[in-house]
């Protein structure tokens, strides 16, 4: 099989799509059955006679099709579902998906409805045509397509956007139909299968439509709804509504025909108003806001009738646009205004953001917004003082005064924005607040007007998404089952458990990450206590913190923490911990990308939550920091945040630089302990290249916070390479010794301190004396060697071999990176690969068997024969014990 496919399932893999299958279904399916070998297609039906005929006279022979009643349901261990999300469309397959021992794949373009399936694997994106995505995965795997193929797959794709005419079209839909074009699709072909000729009775229908529409004012919009009734099924009666949206020049249409024992729904729409998607999916269809259907059974045309009526008042949306709800004039701050005078200006107007705007100066205009939040913490770290240009938000989106009440949702809370600006012709008109938003809803909404609203809830809705199949494929079986008993055990003791952090971020990063950070909202020390015992293993418990260790029999370890969150006193001091929730305890993380969380309960195993916006910036590939006090509170976030910067190839978001830059300025980090600061500097200097994080160090001019001494330029450049590659050769030769790579660079960033300075050094980062005597006493000593066999070096292997003795390797490393001449570091990778490892055969025994009694003499002894074999002059363990007894003879 292609590496590039999917992999095997253990039993048979299934492709089916919904009912009254169209083109761009059927070219799903071919698509899918290019990445499951050997999978079985499973067609539900056509709505088309054109569609049918084609198929099966022409492009049967392209497809290993069966009929569903056919199937073993026994044999079926994947489920492959294209061009729709709900259980209620795929006819009769649907009763696999009661059986949890099948997986579950989803390929749809629909948007997300509440009742979709529950996938272990998906790919669903708003496109113009489901194929397109479909496309684009055999693109990217260079999967082939012959030409007859790229036909079916193009077909669907036009059909489906209309010849790109549908407003649903994307450039994607455009990208994937050139790439299949060349693979050899018939545009032709294409265009004779898309014109449709109405014949009598389609006509007959059509009549019957525009005769029976009756308009419907709803919230303000004129909706129109056809009904009609045929004693025979009619084809295409989605291509008869779309004719009727053209000809009457309507807004949108629902068309409800009963044809034989089933009625079926056709809907168009031209505007955002009237999401025609979500509307028939309350009737038990479904499809995109500007075209939709559904097909039902067991209901009357009459009852279909209202049911429609009741979800368009229900989810036709208002007219009503920001210039409507938005708080004018807008109450602002210049950028030089101090946190203590913003406080006082929140208190006067009752507001809880101020928006600041620069009046004069060369660039005058929007600035950014401050919260009551931000200035609250400032003041609370005795930032009274600082201008709030210092911590205002400058990353903020804006809407026009025509946006309607959609957009402003969709930007306050993808933006997590507390306010949002109103901008007309590039001046503030007045401001948005999610106050402001929450009215509007509750108003609109009669239901939400009967719950109490709890104004924390508004701020907890996570986004959320299954990825178990996703877990099952990137984790090892061990990790994965690992997992499981932990959400088991939580479930008995009535706690939730989280996997979270690094490991989650790694896991949609497709890094290796086995730091397994768990936790638990409950006791995370009983957590771990009954877990422990249960697994056969041991744990070491901090209770101050709430948190425990996990360790197995074989050393691996799980990371258990109650769930918490954290405040500091004063800017850069330690947290003190309280108990939390999930959603707080993820606030007091360092950086989005890292509040990612997995639930591990029974039920919910495998659901993603992300309250912060996580996902997108690891799709952005963007750091970017939870609130903007963030690196007051702990500056070496700054160290972490470039080490992720360049770890992952992302760059810093533009308001975290400016934070940044801010906290440098203010010079926070001299209030850290230099314990804390050496240690974020050894995280960076284990990566596999510091370099680039240390040049981002510099930029910011943070180097001066390790050393004031360190210049970054290009002889530390140099020397930093030579390291890497000295490093980089030493790790080819497979030892599987342990070494510090940090260290190495360590010695490299003090390379030029004398022992006063270096011993300054060490104080400051409070290093013990075993590190002290590396830095200072052996670096210089392995300094003056470098030096001395610069003018002459050693000249016998005896000679090297004592020279380098007692050597650590990486003061040994460190030695072959500060030298530009390749004979010592030959010298030097000899005594490494070589000498270092020569052992003698013989021993004190060999020398007490020869009557000499025990004394200093040994050493001088056996000194003397290991010489000899370092030198090449003896090699076998007789020519050792000869040596030996000859220089026995002279003592």
């Amino acid at each position: 099989m292609n590496s590039k496919q999917m992999p095997p399932s253990e039993g048979l893999t299934i492709i089916t799509t919904h009912l009254n299958a169209d083109f761009d279904a059927v070219g799903s399916m071919l698509a899918a059955q290019k990445l499951y070998p050997e999978s079985i297609v499973v067609i539900p039906g056509f709505h088309e006679k054109s569609s049918r005929h084609f198929f099966i006279d022409a492009m049967a022979y392209l497809f290993n099709m069966a009929d569903a009643k056919a199937i073993d349901d026994a044999m079926v261990k994947r489920l492959v579902v294209v061009d729709t999300k709900q259980m209620s469309r795929i006819g009769d397959l649907a009763r696999l998906l009661e059986r949890k021992d099948i997986e579950v794949h989803v390929f749809d373009h629909h948007p997300a409805l509440k009742n979709d399936i529950q996938a272990d694997y998906e790919v669903c994106r708003l496109t113009g045509a489901n194929v397109t995505l479909l496309t684009e995965t055999l693109q990217a795997n260079e999967l082939p397509i012959l030409p007859d193929e790229a036909t079916i797959m193009c077909l669907g794709i036009f059909e489906d956007t209309g010849s790109f005419t549908f407003p649903s079209t994307t450039p994607e839909d455009f990208a994937a139909a050139g790439y299949l074009v060349s693979k050899g699709a018939n545009l032709t072909t294409i265009a004779n299968l898309l014109t449709k000729e109405m014949d009598a009775d389609q006509i007959g229908l059509l009549n019957n439509l525009i005769h029976s529409a009756v308009h419907h004012h709803i919230n303000g919009i004129d909706v129109v709804i056809s009904s009609v009734s045929c004693d025979t099924y009619i084809h295409d009666l989605a291509f008869l509504v779309q004719k009727i949206l053209k000809i009457e020049n309507i807004k949108a249409i629902f068309a409800v025909a009963q044809m034989k024992n089933k009625i079926y729904v056709a809907a168009r729409s031209r505007i955002p108003e009237v999401d025609v998607g979500t509307i028939v999916a309350e009737i038990g269809g479904g499809g995109h806001s500007f075209a939709a259907a559904a097909t039902i059974k067991d209901k009357t045309l009459v009852e279909t009738e209202q049911q429609l009526l009741e979800a368009l008042r229900k989810k036709i949306k208002s007219r009503q646009r920001a210039r409507d709800i938005m708080s004018s004039p807008p109450i602002t701050a210049e950028p030089g205004i101090s946190c203590a005078e913003a406080r006082n200006r929140l208190s006067r107007y009752n507001i809880n953001a101020l928006m600041v705007v620069a009046r004069a100066g060369k660039n005058p205009g929007l600035k950014g917004f401050i919260t009551r939040q931000v200035i609250e913490k400032a003041i609370y770290h005795k930032l009274d003082s600082v201008p709030i240009s210092e911590y205002m938000s400058t990353e903020f989106a804006v809407v026009g005064p025509n946006a309607d009440i959609f957009e402003i949702q969709e930007k306050i809370i993808e933006n997590n924005q507390r306010v949002l600006p109103v901008m007309e012709n590039g001046e503030m008109i007045g401001v948005l607040t999610r106050t402001d938003l929450l009215n509007t809803l509750f108003q609109e909404s009669h239901e939400k007007l009967l719950q109490p609203h709890d104004p924390l809830k508004e701020t907890l809705l996570p986004r959320t998404k299954m990825v178990v199949g996703f877990m099952k494929e990137r984790l090892s079986t061990r990790i994965y089952n690992l997992l499981v008993r932990i959400g088991k055990t939580a479930e008995e003791l009535g706690y939730t458990a989280y996997v979270v952090g690094g490991f989650v971020r790694d896991l949609f990063l497709y890094r290796h990450n086995e730091d397994i950070d768990i936790v638990v909202e409950g006791a995370g020390i009983d957590f771990a206590k009954t877990f422990a015992r249960r697994a056969g293993a041991r744990i070491n418990a901090y209770a101050k913190f709430g948190t425990a260790v996990i360790v197995f029999p074989d050393g691996f370890k799980i990371d258990i923490a109650s769930a918490r969150m954290e405040y500091y006193k004063f800017p850069a001091a330690l947290p003190t911990v309280e108990m939390s929730s999930i959603k707080l305890d993820l606030f007091r993380r360092d950086f989005t990308i890292n509040t990612l969380a997995v639930f591990l309960n029974p039920g919910k195993f495998g659901k993603l939550i992300d309250f912060f916006g996580g996902q997108r910036d690891i799709k952005e590939k963007t750091i970017r920091i939870l609130h903007n006090l963030s690196f007051v509170e702990d500056p070496t976030r700054v160290f972490r945040a470039i080490k992720f910067e360049q770890r992952f190839g992302f760059s810093i978001g533009k308001l975290t630089s400016g934070l940044i830059e801010n906290a440098v300025r203010m010079d926070f980090f001299k209030r850290l302990s230099g314990r804390r600061v050496f240690s974020e500097l050894c995280q960076i200097l284990k990566e596999d290249n510091p370099l680039p994080a240390l040049s981002r160090l510099n930029d910011y001019e943070l180097l001066k916070v390790i050393d004031p001494g360190i210049r970054f330029n290009q002889a530390l450049i140099d020397r930093f390479n030579s390291a890497r590659k000295a490093i980089d050769w030493f790790d080819l030769l497979y030892t599987e010794e342990d070494y510090l790579r940090w260290l190495v660079y360590f010695l490299i960033l003090i390379r030029h301190n004398d022992e006063n300075t270096s011993g300054r050094i060490c104080q400051r980062f409070e290093l013990g004396p075993k590190h002290q005597k590396i830095f200072i006493k052996n670096r210089l000593h392995a300094e003056a060697l470098i030096g001395q066999w610069h003018r002459q070096a050693p000249e016998s292997n005896s000679r090297l071999y004592h020279m380098l003795a007692g050597f650590r390797i990486e003061l040994l490393l460190y030695m072959m990176a500060i030298t530009d001449y390749e004979k010592l570091k030959k010298m030097i990778s000899h005594y490494v690969t070589d000498l270092r490892n020569i052992e003698l055969s013989v021993g004190g025994k060999d020398i007490k068997a020869l009557g000499i009694p025990p004394s200093p003499v040994y050493g001088k002894i056996l000194n003397a024969v290991l010489d000899a074999k370092l030198d090449g002059e003896i090699q076998r363990h007789e020519e050792e014990l000869e040596l030996l007894r000859s220089y026995a003879a002279q003592y």
